[in-house]
Protein backbone atom coordinates (compact mmCIF):
# COMPACT_ATOMS: atom_id res chain seq x y z
CA UNK A 1 0.00 0.00 0.00
CA UNK A 2 1.31 3.19 -1.12
CA UNK A 3 0.70 4.78 2.03
CA UNK A 4 2.54 2.57 4.23
CA UNK A 5 5.25 2.57 1.83
CA UNK A 6 6.03 6.87 1.90
CA UNK A 7 5.36 6.83 5.71
CA UNK A 8 7.85 4.64 6.26
CA UNK A 9 9.97 6.92 3.72
CA UNK A 10 9.31 9.64 5.72
CA UNK A 11 10.04 8.12 9.27
CA UNK A 12 13.31 7.35 7.87
CA UNK A 13 14.18 10.73 6.03
CA UNK A 14 12.84 12.60 9.00
CA UNK A 15 13.99 11.54 11.88
CA UNK A 16 16.60 8.46 11.32
CA UNK A 17 18.97 10.10 8.54
CA UNK A 18 18.14 13.68 9.71
CA UNK A 19 21.20 14.46 12.33
CA UNK A 20 20.59 16.97 14.93
CA UNK A 21 23.44 19.43 12.85
CA UNK A 22 21.36 19.23 10.18
CA UNK A 23 18.38 21.24 12.02
CA UNK A 24 20.57 22.98 13.46
CA UNK A 25 21.82 24.68 10.30
CA UNK A 26 18.33 24.44 8.88
CA UNK A 27 16.99 26.56 11.52
CA UNK A 28 19.87 29.13 11.40
CA UNK A 29 20.46 29.28 7.79
CA UNK A 30 17.16 28.88 6.58
CA UNK A 31 16.25 28.21 2.86
CA UNK A 32 20.45 28.85 2.50
CA UNK A 33 21.12 25.82 4.07
CA UNK A 34 22.26 23.13 1.98
CA UNK A 35 21.47 20.39 3.96
CA UNK A 36 17.60 21.60 3.98
CA UNK A 37 18.05 20.49 -0.13
CA UNK A 38 19.79 16.97 0.82
CA UNK A 39 17.14 16.34 3.20
CA UNK A 40 14.34 16.72 0.59
CA UNK A 41 16.26 14.71 -1.81
CA UNK A 42 16.91 11.87 0.13
CA UNK A 43 12.90 11.97 0.79
CA UNK A 44 12.31 11.64 -3.17
CA UNK A 45 14.83 8.84 -3.47
CA UNK A 46 13.93 6.90 -0.51
CA UNK A 47 9.87 7.33 -2.02
CA UNK A 48 11.26 6.00 -5.34
CA UNK A 49 13.25 2.83 -3.65
CA UNK A 50 10.34 2.18 -1.42
CA UNK A 51 7.57 2.82 -3.93
CA UNK A 52 10.03 0.36 -6.52
CA UNK A 53 8.05 1.55 -9.69
CA UNK A 54 9.15 3.74 -12.02
CA UNK A 55 5.15 4.22 -13.25
CA UNK A 56 5.06 6.36 -10.00
CA UNK A 57 7.28 8.38 -10.27
CA UNK A 58 5.01 11.45 -10.02
CA UNK A 59 4.37 9.95 -6.47
CA UNK A 60 7.89 10.36 -5.52
CA UNK A 61 8.35 14.00 -7.07
CA UNK A 62 5.39 15.25 -5.43
CA UNK A 63 6.36 13.92 -2.23
CA UNK A 64 9.96 15.70 -2.44
CA UNK A 65 8.41 18.96 -3.62
CA UNK A 66 5.75 18.89 -0.79
CA UNK A 67 8.11 18.11 1.34
CA UNK A 68 10.58 21.00 0.83
CA UNK A 69 6.95 23.36 0.92
CA UNK A 70 6.33 22.27 4.51
CA UNK A 71 9.76 22.47 5.60
CA UNK A 72 10.26 26.11 4.27
CA UNK A 73 7.51 27.26 5.46
CA UNK A 74 8.26 26.20 9.28
CA UNK A 75 11.70 27.44 8.73
CA UNK A 76 10.07 30.65 8.20
CA UNK A 77 7.49 31.28 10.40
CA UNK A 78 8.91 28.81 13.60
CA UNK A 79 10.25 30.91 16.37
CA UNK A 80 11.30 29.51 19.51
CA UNK A 81 8.13 30.14 21.25
CA UNK A 82 6.16 28.29 18.88
CA UNK A 83 8.97 25.33 17.96
CA UNK A 84 7.15 22.56 19.79
CA UNK A 85 3.57 23.60 17.74
CA UNK A 86 5.35 24.12 14.75
CA UNK A 87 6.80 20.23 15.11
CA UNK A 88 3.66 18.70 15.49
CA UNK A 89 2.14 20.82 12.66
CA UNK A 90 4.89 20.24 10.10
CA UNK A 91 4.36 16.23 11.05
CA UNK A 92 0.23 16.31 10.15
CA UNK A 93 0.95 18.56 6.94
CA UNK A 94 3.58 15.85 5.48
CA UNK A 95 1.17 12.45 6.65
CA UNK A 96 -2.03 14.79 4.85
CA UNK A 97 -0.07 14.86 2.17
CA UNK A 98 0.77 11.28 2.18
CA UNK A 99 -2.95 10.50 3.39
CA UNK A 100 -4.07 12.73 -0.47
CA UNK A 101 -1.40 11.68 -2.84
CA UNK A 102 -2.69 7.49 -1.56
CA UNK A 103 -6.28 8.83 -2.34
CA UNK A 104 -5.68 10.31 -5.05
CA UNK A 105 -4.11 7.02 -6.55
CA UNK A 106 -7.01 4.92 -4.98
CA UNK A 107 -4.81 2.83 -2.74
CA UNK A 108 -6.50 5.02 -0.29
CA UNK A 109 -10.13 4.47 0.82
CA UNK A 110 -12.36 5.08 4.36
CA UNK A 111 -13.74 1.58 4.22
CA UNK A 112 -12.39 1.41 7.68
CA UNK A 113 -14.87 4.37 8.94
CA UNK A 114 -17.73 1.26 8.54
CA UNK A 115 -15.81 -1.18 10.71
CA UNK A 116 -18.21 -0.65 13.96
CA UNK A 117 -15.75 -2.71 16.11
CA UNK A 118 -13.05 -0.52 15.19
CA UNK A 119 -15.16 2.76 15.70
CA UNK A 120 -16.10 1.59 19.26
CA UNK A 121 -12.38 1.27 20.27
CA UNK A 122 -11.15 5.05 18.97
CA UNK A 123 -14.94 6.33 21.12
CA UNK A 124 -13.52 4.64 24.04
CA UNK A 125 -10.07 6.07 23.80
CA UNK A 126 -11.20 9.43 22.49
CA UNK A 127 -13.45 9.47 25.47
CA UNK A 128 -10.76 8.37 28.22
CA UNK A 129 -8.89 11.77 27.00
CA UNK A 130 -9.45 15.29 28.17
CA UNK A 131 -13.85 14.23 28.33
CA UNK A 132 -12.80 11.89 31.17
CA UNK A 133 -10.47 14.71 32.65
CA UNK A 134 -13.31 16.83 32.86
CA UNK A 135 -15.67 14.40 34.76
CA UNK A 136 -13.19 13.72 37.30
CA UNK A 137 -12.76 17.39 37.63
CA UNK A 138 -16.17 17.99 38.24
CA UNK A 139 -16.37 15.23 40.34
CA UNK A 140 -13.72 15.98 42.71
CA UNK A 141 -14.31 20.08 41.93
CA UNK A 142 -15.87 20.25 45.74
CA UNK A 143 -12.91 18.19 47.48
CA UNK A 144 -9.98 20.34 46.01
CA UNK A 145 -7.34 21.00 48.10
CA UNK A 146 -5.10 24.03 49.34
CA UNK A 147 -1.65 22.93 48.75
CA UNK A 148 0.29 23.04 52.00
CA UNK A 149 3.58 24.24 52.91
CA UNK A 150 6.34 23.49 54.86
CA UNK A 151 10.29 23.82 55.27
CA UNK A 152 11.79 23.53 51.80
CA UNK A 153 9.07 21.24 50.47
CA UNK A 154 8.66 21.74 46.99
CA UNK A 155 5.30 21.94 46.37
CA UNK A 156 5.54 23.09 42.50
CA UNK A 157 4.34 20.59 39.57
CA UNK A 158 4.77 20.80 35.48
CA UNK A 159 2.11 22.80 34.04
CA UNK A 160 -1.02 20.39 33.26
CA UNK A 161 1.32 17.57 34.26
CA UNK A 162 -1.49 15.54 36.20
CA UNK A 163 -3.96 16.27 33.42
CA UNK A 164 -1.52 14.32 30.92
CA UNK A 165 -0.78 11.68 33.48
CA UNK A 166 -3.97 10.46 33.82
CA UNK A 167 -4.81 10.62 29.89
CA UNK A 168 -1.91 8.37 29.42
CA UNK A 169 -2.04 5.88 32.34
CA UNK A 170 -6.30 5.93 31.03
CA UNK A 171 -5.03 5.10 27.54
CA UNK A 172 -2.63 2.32 28.88
CA UNK A 173 -4.99 0.50 31.20
CA UNK A 174 -7.56 0.64 28.38
CA UNK A 175 -5.17 -0.81 25.95
CA UNK A 176 -4.55 -3.76 28.40
CA UNK A 177 -8.04 -4.61 28.54
CA UNK A 178 -8.70 -4.22 25.34
CA UNK A 179 -5.68 -6.67 24.16
CA UNK A 180 -7.02 -9.16 27.46
CA UNK A 181 -3.94 -8.27 29.54
CA UNK A 182 -5.66 -7.43 32.90
CA UNK A 183 -2.01 -8.36 34.78
CA UNK A 184 -0.95 -4.79 33.18
CA UNK A 185 -3.73 -2.85 34.98
CA UNK A 186 -1.99 -4.20 38.12
CA UNK A 187 1.31 -3.10 36.80
CA UNK A 188 -0.09 0.25 36.32
CA UNK A 189 -1.96 0.97 39.89
CA UNK A 190 1.55 -0.18 41.03
CA UNK A 191 3.38 1.71 39.53
CA UNK A 192 1.68 4.70 40.27
CA UNK A 193 1.03 4.03 43.85
CA UNK A 194 5.17 4.17 44.08
CA UNK A 195 5.93 6.91 42.37
CA UNK A 196 3.11 9.03 43.32
CA UNK A 197 1.39 7.73 46.93
CA UNK A 198 5.34 7.75 48.43
CA UNK A 199 6.41 11.53 47.74
CA UNK A 200 2.78 12.46 49.06
CA UNK A 201 3.24 10.47 52.29
CA UNK A 202 6.62 11.95 53.23
CA UNK A 203 4.74 15.45 52.77
CA UNK A 204 2.61 14.09 55.32
CA UNK A 205 -0.54 16.08 53.49
CA UNK A 206 -3.13 13.84 54.43
CA UNK A 207 -6.29 15.80 52.45
CA UNK A 208 -4.38 16.18 49.59
CA UNK A 209 -3.42 12.28 49.63
CA UNK A 210 -6.77 11.39 49.83
CA UNK A 211 -7.44 13.98 46.93
CA UNK A 212 -5.26 12.20 44.67
CA UNK A 213 -6.06 8.95 45.91
CA UNK A 214 -10.14 9.27 45.10
CA UNK A 215 -8.63 11.18 41.61
CA UNK A 216 -6.20 8.24 40.90
CA UNK A 217 -9.21 5.51 41.53
CA UNK A 218 -11.59 7.71 39.22
CA UNK A 219 -9.46 7.29 36.75
CA UNK A 220 -8.79 3.77 36.83
CA UNK A 221 -12.03 2.69 37.07
CA UNK A 222 -13.56 4.94 34.21
CA UNK A 223 -10.81 3.33 31.68
CA UNK A 224 -11.65 -0.21 33.34
CA UNK A 225 -15.70 0.53 33.09
CA UNK A 226 -14.72 1.87 29.41
CA UNK A 227 -12.86 -1.40 28.41
CA UNK A 228 -15.55 -3.85 30.15
CA UNK A 229 -18.21 -1.78 27.78
CA UNK A 230 -16.03 -1.55 24.62
CA UNK A 231 -15.47 -5.35 25.11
Amino acid sequence: MIFIQLIFAHLLGDFILQPDSWVAEKESKKMKSGYLYLHVLIHTVLSFIFLWNIELWWIALIFGISHLMIDVSKLSFQTIQNKKSWFFFDQTLHILVIAGISFYSNEFNFEFLKDTNLLKVVAGAVFLTTPASVFIRILLSSWTPVPETAGNLQTESLSSAGKYIGILERLMVFTFIIVNHWEGVGFMVAAKSVFRFSDLAQAKQRKLTEYVLIGTLLSFGMAVLTGILIK
